[in-house]
C-alpha cells in the first residue's frame, strides 16, 4: 500500500490568517491553486484551509469587500490533516466520508499537503487494486477509524 509520504505535493503555499481574502486571491491566482494552508498563530494552534469554495460561497456570493474581509473569517479551522505515513487508501477513504479534497500532511510540522488529484494521479489503486477486506481494517476491531482527525 502506498502511503500518503510517496504522493503528497511538497512545496505548499501558506498564508497568514489575518491576510485579506483578496491576497489569498492573489496567491491562488499566481500560483494556480485551489486552496491556501492557512498557518497556525503559535506553536498550540492548528493549521487552517481556505479553498476556492470557501472563497466563492462566502464572499463573491454576498457580495463582501474581499479587500475588507480576512482569510481569518472564511476558512476552515482546525481542518483535518494526516500523517504522512497513512496509506492512501486510508486518506481516500477519509476524503470520501468528509466530503473534503485536500488535507495538510503533519509530522512536526508541515510536510505537505495531499489532495484527491495527487490520489488520481499518483498512487497506485488501479495498477494494484486491493481486493481483501482486511487490507483496509483491523480484524480485531473492525469499527476503528482508518485515518485520524489531527488537531496540529
Amino acid at each position: 500500500m502506498m502511503r500518503v509520504e510517496e504522493i503528497m505535493t511538497k512545496t505548499v503555499a501558506t498564508i497568514s490568517g489575518s491576510a485579506s481574502v483578496a491576497g489569498a486571491v492573489a496567491v491562488m491566482k499566481e500560483k494556480g491553486l485551489r486552496a491556501l494552508i492557512v498557518e497556525p498563530r503559535d506553536a498550540n494552534d492548528p493549521y487552517g484551509m481556505v479553498t476556492e469554495t470557501d472563497i466563492v460561497y462566502k464572499v463573491a456570493a454576498f457580495g463582501h469587500d474581499p479587500k475588507v474581509m480576512r482569510v481569518y473569517e472564511i476558512m476552515s479551522k482546525p481542518c483535518i490533516s494526516v500523517n504522512p505515513e497513512l496509506g492512501v487508501e486510508y486518506v481516500a477513504r477519509l476524503f470520501s466520508q468528509t466530503r473534503i479534497r485536500r488535507a495538510p500532511v503533519i509530522k512536526d510540522g508541515l510536510v505537505g499537503v495531499v489532495s484527491i488529484t495527487d490520489i488520481l494521479r499518483k498512487s497506485d489503486f488501479v495498477e494494484k487494486p486491493k481486493s481483501n477486506f482486511e487490507v483496509y481494517y483491523n480484524e480485531a476491531d473492525p469499527d476503528e477509524a482508518a485515518a485520524k482527525f489531527y488537531d496540529c
